[in-house]
């Protein structure tokens, strides 16, 4: 399970990328394309519940797109969004959807993130994608308390 939903990752990533590249494209279209390249480089093919939750990581982090950059910007001031680098960026958008979506433990979406960013990045990305989304994860944490602090407070 651990490897079919790392491939299942890795198969948003790409998918997410050429979307950025090829914005003609449709998510079906590439989704597939990008399913086929993924069974020719390892050989194996995902099952149809990993191409479903790929394809949810990926509809997620482009609905989400706006709030999502938003929150990379905050955490990372020095590096205006469309300057990021394409891999990183895609990484670290796939990764605050997950966080955000809470379908997962902020520590796993990082380190899929960080895991894809030194596959597919530069030298520096794993560290880059690390610290922004580190930050990310102080600050949502802060969030997701302060909001239940006051869910809980209505309650009284």
């Amino acid at each position: 399970m651990v490897q079919s939903r790392r491939l299942a990752r890795s198969l948003a990533f790409q998918t997410l990328f050429e979307l950025d590249s090829r914005p003609d494209r449709s998510l079906d279209d590439a989704l597939e394309d990008r399913r086929e390249a993924l069974r020719e480089d390892t050989g194996q093919r995902l099952p149809p519940a990993e191409v479903e939750f790929a394809r949810s990581l990926v509809q997620g982090a482009l609905q989400d797109r706006p709030r999502i950059d938003g929150i990379i910007e905050r955490a990372a001031p020095a590096f205006p969004i469309d300057q990021i680098a394409a891999t990183d960026r895609a990484a670290l958008e796939l990764a605050t959807y997950e966080m955000l979506a809470r379908d997962v433990p902020v520590g796993v979406a990082i380190n899929e993130a960080v895991e894809l960013a030194k596959t597919y990045g530069g030298e520096n990305s794993g560290r880059f994608v690390n610290g922004v989304l580190g930050t990310i994860a102080e600050e949502t944490e802060g969030y997701v308390a302060h909001a239940t602090e006051k869910q809980e407070e209505a309650q009284l």
